[in-house]
This record gives C-alpha cells, sequence and structure tokens, in this order.
C-alpha cells in the first residue's frame, strides 16, 4: 500500500477518532481489514455535512454547488477516474477521503447511489427546518443514517439481504437519538425535527421547545419519542444475528452504547436544555461484559438455527 493511501486512511482514522467517539470505540474491535475499511466512510458523512453546515441558513444555492462538487468527485471514483479537480481545488483533506474510497471500492462493493443519497439528506437542512409527520422525518433520517448503516454493511458483511432491512431501522434509530438528544442545538439552528404531528398531540409548542421550557405534556412527548426509537432498536438488532461473525459485536455495542443516550435522558428527567445526554468512556468500558455475552448468543443461536437446517436437509435427502 502507499504511502498515500495509508496517510489517506490514517486521516479517515483520525476525523472518525474526533468527531464519533462511540462509533470509533465500537470499530476498534472489528478485524483490520474491516475497522481501515469503515473510517472512510463516517470521514465522507462528516465533510459533506460540516461543509454544507459553514454555509448555513439561506445559502441553499451555495450548498446545492458544494454538493454538486462532491457528487462529481464522487463519481470519478466509482468509474475509476482520475480526479480531475484534484489540483484545482486544493483541498487536501477532502482529497484524502476520496483517495481512501478509491481503495476501499477494490474491496467492497458499495452502491454508488448510497452516497448520493445521504447527500441529498444532508441538502435537506438547508430548506427544511420542520417536518411534519413522522413519515417525512423517516425520509431525512433514512438519508442520513441509514444510509451510512446500508454502506458500512457491505464492509461487516452479511449472510442474507434482510440483513439491510434491519440496517436501515438501526439507523433509523440512532438518528432519531440524535434528534432527541440535541433538542436544544437544533433549536438554536431555527430547527425542529420533532414531527409536528406528535407536537400537536401532546400540546406541546414550538415557543416552548425555543424557550427550553419543560412541563409534563414536554415530558409525555420526550417518552413517546424514546419509545419509538427503543422499537426501531430493537427491531435494528434482529439483523445482527445475519452478519458475519467478525461483526456482530461491535454492531451490537455500537447499538447498545448509543441507546444509552435515551437512558440518560430519561436519567435526567427529560431535561435535553438543562444538559447534553452523553454516555462516558467508563460507561462503555463497563458495558463491555454484558454486550460481549449477548454477541456470543447471537452467534450460538444463529448457529444452532444453521445445524437444524442442516438436520433437515440431511432427513429431506
Amino acid at each position: 500500500m502507499s504511502n498515500e493511501i495509508e496517510s489517506a486512511y490514517k486521516y479517515c482514522e483520525n476525523v472518525t477518532k474526533i468527531h464519533a467517539k462511540s462509533f470509533y470505540f465500537a470499530a476498534k474491535f472489528l478485524p483490520k481489514p474491516k475497522r481501515r475499511a469503515v473510517y472512510p466512510i463516517y470521514a465522507f458523512c462528516r465533510h459533506v455535512d460540516d461543509e454544507i453546515d459553514e454555509i448555513g441558513d439561506g445559502g441553499e444555492s451555495e450548498a446545492i454547488r458544494a454538493v454538486e462538487k462532491w457528487k462529481h468527485k464522487l463519481k470519478q471514483v466509482y468509474a475509476c477516474e482520475k480526479q480531475s479537480a484534484e489540483g484545482s481545488d486544493n483541498n487536501q483533506d477532502q482529497n484524502s477521503v476520496f483517495t481512501a474510497w478509491s481503495d476501499l471500492l477494490k474491496t467492497y462493493k458499495i452502491p454508488q447511489n448510497l452516497p448520493l443519497e445521504l447527500m441529498q439528506g444532508v441538502l435537506m437542512d438547508t430548506h427544511i427546518k420542520r417536518y411534519k409527520t413522522f413519515d417525512e422525518l423517516y425520509v431525512y433520517c433514512y438519508r442520513v443514517a441509514s444510509t451510512v448503516g446500508l454502506m458500512s454493511s457491505e464492509i461487516l458483511g452479511y449472510s442474507d439481504k434482510s440483513a439491510l432491512r434491519y440496517a436501515e431501522a438501526m439507523g433509523i434509530a440512532m438518528q432519531l437519538t440524535n434528534i432527541l438528544r440535541d433538542v436544544k442545538e437544533d433549536a438554536a439552528m431555527g430547527r425542529i425535527y420533532l414531527p409536528q404531528e406528535d407536537l400537536k398531540r401532546f400540546n406541546v409548542s414550538e415557543k416552548q421547545i425555543f424557550a427550553g421550557e419543560m412541563n409534563e405534556n414536554f415530558v409525555e412527548m420526550m417518552k413517546f419519542q424514546i419509545t419509538r426509537a427503543r422499537d426501531f432498536y430493537r427491531n435494528g438488532e434482529k439483523g445482527i444475528a445475519l452478519l458475519e461473525k467478525d461483526s456482530r459485536f461491535t454492531v451490537l455495542l455500537a447499538a447498545r452504547i448509543y441507546s444509552r443516550i435515551l437512558d440518560e435522558i430519561e436519567r435526567q428527567n427529560y431535561d435535553v436544555f438543562s444538559r447534553r445526554a452523553s454516555t462516558t468512556f467508563s460507561q462503555k468500558i463497563l458495558s463491555l461484559p454484558k454486550i460481549w455475552r449477548a454477541a456470543r448468543n447471537l452467534q450460538d443461536n444463529n448457529s444452532a438455527t444453521e445445524n437444524t437446517e442442516k438436520s433437515r436437509e440431511k432427513i429431506n435427502f
């Protein structure tokens, strides 16, 4: 492997380490080839998201142009072409991301429509500040989060394509967790991701959210949202047994660690305005044995199923 490619992977790893601590922690338990390959996926997502965020509100046209440049470079990578814009934009960080992507695509078949759809999701933030229904919010969550899980699945490996349906659900769960954790931060940017139909159902006003006011109505609304997120986590976990054995622990660990943010929100009485819910490094370490045993049970149960199916085949024969 050339020094340029090695440096590109290292750059992507550093981006992940700095900006996605839980993801980085869980990825450490993957075999080295898979671990190296997931870092460029996150770095790509992070760069696109950051660039659009820097443009800010009112810059939809500029954001579209930025996304079009990313699309152009991505298509060059998939076409195995030299990045013609490499010398002109002088963005070494961005070039590192695409250098790593060019290399990982030699081994892993990541459908091109997934990173393209992720970019469309990020672009939604430039012109959509409210979501009337959960169905509308689902589209956003799928684009910015489920696509990441689906891309990663091609690296993690799976025995059946139904695993992708569960990966989609896990992405929805994680993005809903982000939304519940970041109510205050999003409101500061004029955004309310909580569906309008849910606010109306629980009699929670936008004014209340912008003011950071807690009351019983808000608490009940948060309980409802947390239950919804946990339902998606439970559904998503059903697909972990379909992953390759050396990937299962990492995915279960990532899911369980991230879902603990919901526990923290509950622990602070659903007050997401006073303090941002998060998990500590010690909590992650202490959770390892229990999650490792759960992952082992997934493997054992899957092996038992395989043995039963083989036995049936012998009998039928």
